[in-house]
């Protein structure tokens, strides 16, 4: 990947950028680009000409900027197809219908030029891989065959006229390199100054999430799936959810146990003390009051407190002699008491 000649944007220069992507070397600079301008505007002003010097549309002509070039260091696409010429290279327009009618598959194809309003970038083939050599992102962006259709499509479909170029490219050592081995990309290159505006505004991302796998020279970090961060923010909501669903099933657990140290409290006391002892209204558990049951009204710490208070109750209970021990008494002074009838039996 390090082969890979890619320019960063620099001002306005973005056609410059393009071109010398395209080429993969600094081919060209402002002063080239806006002499071929210069030239173009000549050319166009003596085609005026022809029609009188003194006519209103040669007057008009002359009153207005540059067609071609202008102070930002913007370049028409006739700067482009004329640097391009040079080097015996033509652009075609991709969705025109001669171009289109040829059904050529964009696979098939060496390079791409993508201009949208004031814009120019390249893809380009390299070896058998496609790039995206947009000089706005901080390197190059590898392009999967199957991927590379769709980003066409989505690029004209956001306003992009894109052009094919037909030709022979120059020789260079990406060329070489990347037709031996192929890369891989584990991470897609951001745009310039997106670190920054992450950074600035307390969203930037750890750079430690994603590693370099290093197998060899022009082997890079490969191709990083796009949902991801969708995917990351799924996964925390559904934790959210999970957290939820875990509160309102220990509520709902909660009351259960309320309910069911009811049933054990009914079942070991007089039903007179369970209606005083287990409701300040005077209801058993279960009722209804305004037509819901009183334990779904409770909070969980409330039931916690009443569960515990009944557990102290049944401790209490079970540390005080029992009731059947009163009847175990009296049969055994029954006994007694036959005893001696039967003595004064014998003694009369």
């Amino acid at each position: 990947m390090e082969s890979i000649f890619h320019e960063k944007q620099e001002g306005s220069l973005c056609a410059q950028h393009c071109l010398n992507n395209l080429l993969q070397g600094e081919y060209f600079t402002p002063v080239d680009l806006s002499s071929i301008a210069h030239q173009l505007d000549e050319e166009e002003r003596m085609r005026m000409a022809e029609g009188g010097m003194g006519s209103e549309e040669y007057r008009t002509f002359l009153q207005q900027p540059s067609g071609n070039m202008d102070d930002s260091g913007f370049f028409s696409i006739q700067v482009i197809s004329n640097a391009l010429s040079v080097w015996g290279l033509e652009l075609i327009l991709f969705n025109s219908r001669e171009y289109q009618s040829l059904m050529i598959n964009p696979i098939n194809e060496k390079a791409f030029i993508c201009n949208y309003k004031e814009h120019w970038f390249t893809i380009r083939k390299l070896g058998q891989q496609w790039f995206n050599l947009n000089s706005l992102l901080t390197g190059p962006e590898l392009i999967s065959d199957t991927y590379l259709a769709l980003f066409l499509a989505q690029l004209q479909q956001e306003g992009y006229s894109i052009f094919v170029i037909r030709g022979n490219l120059p020789e260079c050592d990406a060329e070489q390199i990347l037709g031996i081995m192929k890369v891989q990309q584990q991470q897609r290159p951001k745009l310039i100054g997106e670190d920054e505006a992450q950074s600035s505004s307390g969203m930037g991302r750890s750079s430690g999430q994603s590693s370099v796998l290093e197998a060899g020279p022009g082997v890079v970090e490969g191709v990083v799936d796009e949902d991801e961060e969708e995917l990351r923010k799924a996964l925390a909501l559904s934790r959210q959810g999970m957290e939820v669903e875990d509160e309102e099933a220990d509520l709902r657990r909660a009351i259960q146990l309320s309910m069911q140290g009811a049933v054990m409290s009914n079942m070991s006391m007089p039903k007179g003390g369970l209606v005083a002892k287990t409701t300040s209204s005077g209801q058993a558990p279960g009722s209804t009051t305004g037509g819901a049951p009183l334990s779904e009204k409770l909070s969980a710490e409330e039931l916690r407190r009443r569960r515990q208070v009944y557990f102290d109750r049944q401790s209490q209970q079970l540390a005080q002699p029992t009731s059947p021990q009163q009847p175990t008494e009296s049969i055994g002074s029954g006994k007694s008491g036959t005893e001696e009838d039967a003595q004064a039996k014998r003694s009369q």
